[in-house]
């Protein structure tokens, strides 16, 4: 006999029988047939990433986030992704970014997700294609993970890594691209306050304390993974936080453009993408999966909330309250 799950745990496991209303939703992919923007904006094609790129439009997406599965051996809702060599899982890497790469637009921005050691092979490949004038690597950012398992022989995995990504221009020089930088600025305490003729300087008084809004850095001390509490939380193994992923659609997309995720999961990217006002495009060969970013994507029509993103700041961690108050008093104006 299954266990009841407490009223506390909000983790999404519905079953693709009882999600058939939301998998009626996606674009089902069995046919060659090129799509056009229209047909696949803010929608979830159920198919192979690797079947289905090469019949998007070319150049139609402003931002693309790609988190591909690592280098692991992990089932996927019956899709079981084996372990490779550095060397087939570079090829593989290759490959997707061969398709990926035409359907951005000239000024887009693409961001590759990848733990410790898949990173070293990512980097090798975005190297080499930077050095063949297909992108330019920016930079990389390295987010702390608080969960993940100890171990009595190694240090604990606790760090992911992103590659962030611009398109070279057609000249050689760097292209124009997206950075809103005021969009994801992160705010906290302020530990020594300065002031000047007794007034604060670079940071503002408040009754819970004194905050500064900093400029971000390549280093992410400030994301919480969603846990069984958070209604964000799914059964998908491997699932990327909504605060994660906010981040970088906010600093290098605008409202109104389009994310493009080929893989999908149990749909962060889209989600984050319609609270933030973007338009989506994901593609996810798992129908349960589809299922639940279905029903996330439904439920984002009433609940836009973000953990750890409130009024239209990132907070650091353990604010909560300070949050839920800025929050009461914005309501209140």
């Amino acid at each position: 006999m299954a266990e009841s799950k407490s009223n506390r745990n909000k983790t999404l496991d519905m079953s693709v029988e009882d999600g058939k209303e939301y998998l009626a939703h996606c674009l089902c992919f069995d046919s060659e047939k090129p799509f056009t923007t229209e047909q696949i904006k803010d929608k979830t094609i159920n198919g192979n990433t690797f079947k289905v790129l090469p019949c998007l439009p070319k150049a139609f997406a402003d931002l693309a986030i790609v988190d591909p599965p690592y280098n692991l051996s992990k089932n996927y809702a019956g899709n079981k992704f084996n372990e490779r060599s550095m060397k087939t899982y570079a090829s593989y890497t290759k490959e997707w970014l061969g398709l990926v790469l035409p359907l951005l637009k000239p000024d887009a921005t693409l961001y590759v997700c990848c733990d410790w050691k898949s990173s070293v092979t990512i980097a090798d490949v975005l190297f080499e294609m930077e050095e063949e004038k297909k992108l330019c690597v920016q930079n990389r950012i390295t987010w702390q993970r608080e969960k993940g398992r100890g171990s009595l022989s190694n240090w604990k995995n606790g760090m992911e890594d992103i590659w962030y990504c611009t398109l070279p221009s057609k000249t050689g020089s760097f292209s124009s691209y997206t950075f809103n930088l005021d969009a994801v600025k992160l705010r906290r305490r302020v530990v020594a306050p300065y002031k000047e003729d007794g007034k604060p300087k670079d940071w503002t008084r408040s009754e819970n304390g004194g905050f500064r809004d900093t400029c971000p850095s390549n280093f992410w001390d400030d994301i919480s993974i969603p846990f069984w509490s958070m209604s964000e939380n799914t059964a998908h193994p491997t699932q990327k936080p909504e605060k994660l992923i906010a981040k970088l659609i906010l600093a290098s997309s605008n409202k109104g453009d389009i994310v493009l995720d080929p893989f999908l999961g149990s749909g962060t990217t889209s989600v984050t993408a319609k609270k933030l006002a973007r338009h989506y495009v994901g593609i996810e060969q798992s129908e349960q999966y589809c299922v639940w970013a279905e029903k996330r994507l439904s439920d984002a029509e009433i609940d836009k909330s973000i953990q750890g993103y409130t009024d239209g700041v990132f907070w650091e961690r353990n604010t909560l309250g300070v949050q839920k108050k800025a929050a009461l008093n914005k309501e209140q104006l």
